[in-house]
Parts: structure tokens; C-alpha cells; sequence
């Protein structure tokens, strides 16, 4: 018998609880064939801004105890090539996609929300009020409650898509911002972003990344996002996308009893393209235990 991995997120329903994080799995097709868009339950797609962003200088990644850290800078090349280009063939394939939607001000996210709000390939918009690798925007939204509740406000006005909204690990108390964001109309949450970090090569005395801080991802930051998932989860009524050091149906779990209806993945997939399919068919084993997935059963 066909075990049955669905999982409902706010308005979407998954057919399991793995999503591909946000710039790490580009627009859905860079793995491909080894894994194809439809191992996931959702695709959220590289950060989208209302122009091309170029991004940082190099270099841009660098490899870190038990994780990584990357100043790539939100490189992308603007929301209009994501209409033209990529949600046609996403449109085609069966995972829900949603769209990391990045600005410099609050006029540049709502852009970018405006301009996808009658593209019925896009099921959702993750506001990423988070990265720390941009001099302006991201995490100076994120750390501040008050910017985040104008954020959404504006954003809601001119787009009916259901509202993520991606908080950053970089603040005293977490669930300060997850509560504004919710009293501000947010539909779901996804945490965390990556933590700011930074590597310093030793023989030159510099810091290795050309823009000297970095967010860093991977199994490091896994106890972190599992707490700000749980603190979340106690504090707000609402959904919840666990991601940060995923790599394993155990991790998995783990989040979705911290209070997560939906799981991400990414640096993992650095490692070894084939964890999402490994994941994807231990989960069978780990959903046979039990009725319903144990969504919140550490807060009982």
C-alpha cells in the first residue's frame, strides 16, 4: 500500500513535507535528473527582486565545521525572466511553487508581489526579511518588528497569495518578530535564515569572504532553528516552514514535532544531491508510526 506523505501548510497542500529552501536549488531544474522538482512538496525558488541584483564579489562560499557559509548577495536576474523563463516549466511539473521575494525597500517587494499576483504557477510568497548578505533590506526588515509589520501590510495590498514570512535567527527574542508578523496578517512562517557568521584565513591575517560576513548554514545551526521553531510555534497561531541543518528523515521529524508543517532543505544538497530522494523514502517508515503526522508533539 502507497503510504501517504501529504501534509497541509496554511492554504497549501503538500504531498510531503520536503521543500527546497531558497538559493539552493535555484529555479527548480539545476539538479535535474537527480532530482527532479517533484521529490519535494514545494519548490521555493531563488530570490526574486524587481531588478537584476549582481550580487556579491567573490569569493562567496566557504566551507565551515558541520556547515557553510555563503555571501552570494541575492543574485538574481529579476522577477520579469522569472515569468518569462521559469514558472511556464514550473507550471508543469507537480510541486507547489513559491517565490522568495527579496527588495531594498518596502516599494521593492511589493513590486515584485504585485507583479505575480495573477501568475497562477505561484502558490505562495516567502518574504525574506532575512539575509544577512545585503547591505540593504533583508535582516534590517527582519529585526525589527515594526518593519515587518509594514512590510506585510503593504505587500498584502496588492496581492491576495498566501504571505511567508522568512525571520531571521539574528535577534535577542524570535518570537517578538513571529508575533508582529502575525498580528500584521502573515499568513505562515519559515525559520530560520541563516545565522551571520564570518572565516578569517589565517596565513593573511583577512577575512576570507570579499564581503567579510556570511550566513551560515548547515547541521551547526540545527539545534538553533529547531528552538526558534518551537518558541514560534508556542507564541503564534501559525504555520510554520522549519528549515536550517536538515539532512536526514530523523531531522525532518524533528521539526515537525517542534511545531512545523512543512520541512526545508539546502546545504545538504551541497553534500550530496541525493538526500532529498533518501529523505522523501525514509519518511514512508517514519509516517507508518503513527496516524497523523505529529505535528507540535513537543509542546505537549
Amino acid at each position: 500500500m502507497k503510504t501517504d506523505l501529504s501534509i497541509r501548510f496554511g492554504e497549501l497542500e503538500l504531498a510531503n513535507p520536503l521543500v527546497a529552501v531558497s538559493g539552493t536549488f535555484g529555479y527548480g531544474f539545476d539538479y535535474e535528473p537527480i532530482i527532479p522538482p517533484e521529490t519535494f512538496g514545494a519548490v521555493v525558488v531563488k530570490g526574486t527582486s524587481l531588478e537584476p541584483w549582481p550580487g556579491n564579489a567573490p569569493p562567496r562560499i566557504v566551507e565551515t565545521p558541520s556547515g557553510m557559509l555563503n555571501a552570494i548577495g541575492l543574485e538574481n536576474p529579476g522577477v520579469d525572466v522569472l515569468i518569462e523563463e521559469y514558472l511556464p516549466r514550473l507550471a508543469e511539473r507537480d510541486t507547489k511553487v513559491i517565490v522568495n521575494v527579496v527588495g531594498r525597500t518596502v516599494d521593492g517587494y511589493v513590486g515584485v508581489a504585485e507583479k505575480l499576483d495573477q501568475r497562477p504557477e505561484v502558490h505562495a510568497l516567502e518574504l525574506n526579511v532575512s539575509c544577512p548578505n545585503v547591505d540593504a533590506g533583508g535582516m534590517s526588515f527582519g529585526t525589527s518588528p515594526e518593519a515587518v509589520a509594514e512590510l506585510i501590510g503593504a505587500t498584502r495590498r496588492v496581492t491576495q497569495k498566501p504571505l511567508i514570512v522568512k525571520l531571521t535567527p539574528n535577534v535577542t527574542d524570535i518570537t517578538v518578530v513571529a508575533r508582529a508578523a502575525e498580528e500584521a496578517g502573515a499568513d505562515a512562517l519559515s525559520l530560520i535564515n541563516t545565522l551571520l557568521g564570518m572565516a578569517i584565513d589565517t596565513e593573511t591575517g583577512r577575512p576570507i569572504l570579499a564581503n567579510v560576513v556570511g550566513g551560515l548554514s548547515g547541521p551547526a545551526i540545527r539545534p538553533v532553528a529547531l528552538r526558534c521553531v518551537y518558541q514560534a510555534r508556542a507564541a503564534t497561531n501559525l504555520p510554520i516552514m522549519g528549515l536550517g541543518g536538515v539532512s536526514s528523515a530523523e531531522d525532518v521529524v524533528a521539526f515537525i514535532m517542534a511545531g512545523a508543517s512543512a520541512v526545508g532543505i539546502g546545504t545538504a544538497m551541497f553534500a550530496d544531491p541525493r538526500t532529498p530522494g533518501r529523505i522523501v523514502e525514509e519518511l514512508k517508515e517514519y509516517r507508518s508510526r503513527y496516524d497523523e503526522w505529529p505535528i507540535g508533539r513537543a509542546h505537549q
